[in-house]
């Protein structure tokens, strides 16, 4: 069947499973995994270099999963940028973003689902339920502008890998190695500064269940992302794209 010709609805019930996988299985290593079994004596505990990877390790596999069939955005940032860089359609971004949050929603509903059966389960710390934050809730404590800037910049870093990768001039069948390790690397830079985001459904599904002090955050991680990403999707439009190369067809990155 031609990617072109997949409907709407499967495309985004692609959407919501994988970001539903990618909210599970990077937010749930960092709520279950990241300091096991105890914070103090970190025995087994992933640390912030296994939630990184843990990110990156649940794009990668959904890549392969649903890319052809979604194309496998799993973030309206990523939406955003694809748009921006005449990959994706606008009159699909509302479906697509509705799709990408109910996932993250849902995940981070089984998170606190799951974490609520362990006695002494608490929403306490600055990063509940592995939310993002700035100021007191930055787990380096870093400002809002330095959040902002950090939060753009690597946005705008990680649609350039994607439009970059997945590009016809690229090398075919390899998209979804360097977005997964794209995301890894973002993740070692950024958990001490915002507990990164780069995606605006990942950080609204867990503040929804971690208090209103933390939804009042959610907005940053709405504006910063997306305009990192349509300033990246612009700027390789314009500037590294082939003259004359054709839009994407309708809703796929280029995977293979």
């Amino acid at each position: 069947m031609d990617k072109k010709m997949i409907p709407l609805f499967t495309r985004c019930l692609a959407e919501f499973l994988g970001t539903l996988v990618l909210v599970l299985g990077g937010c749930g290593s960092a709520v279950f995994a990241a300091a096991f079994p105890d914070a103090k004596t970190n025995e087994l505990g992933i640390g912030f270099l296994g939630v990184s990877l843990a990110f990156g390790l649940t794009v990668l596999i959904m890549a392969y999963a649903i890319g052809h069939i979604s194309g496998c955005h799993l973030n309206p940032a990523v939406s955003f940028g694809l748009w921006a860089g005449k990959r994706f359609p606008g009159s699909e971004l509302l479906p697509y973003i509705i799709s990408q949050v109910l996932g993250a929603i849902f995940a981070a509903g089984l998170i606190y689902l799951i974490a609520s059966g362990k006695p002494g389960f608490t929403l306490s710390g600055s990063n509940p339920l592995a939310t993002n934050g700035f100021g007191v809730h930055s787990p380096g404590g870093y400002s809002l502008v330095a959040c902002f800037i950090t939060e753009v910049v690597l946005t705008f870093i990680f649609l350039i890998v994607i439009l970059g990768s997945t590009d016809g001039r690229a090398p075919k069948g390899f998209a979804p190695i360097a977005i997964g390790l794209a995301l890894t690397l973002i993740h070692l830079i950024s958990i001490p500064i915002t507990n990164t985001s780069v995606n605006p459904a990942r950080t609204t599904g867990p503040a929804l269940f971690a208090g209103v002090e933390m939804f009042r955050q959610v907005w940053m991680f709405w504006i910063a992302p997306i305009l990192g990403a349509i300033l990246a999707g612009t700027f390789y439009a314009r500037v590294l794209g082939e003259s004359g190369e054709p839009v994407v067809g309708e809703a796929e990155l280029q995977l293979k």
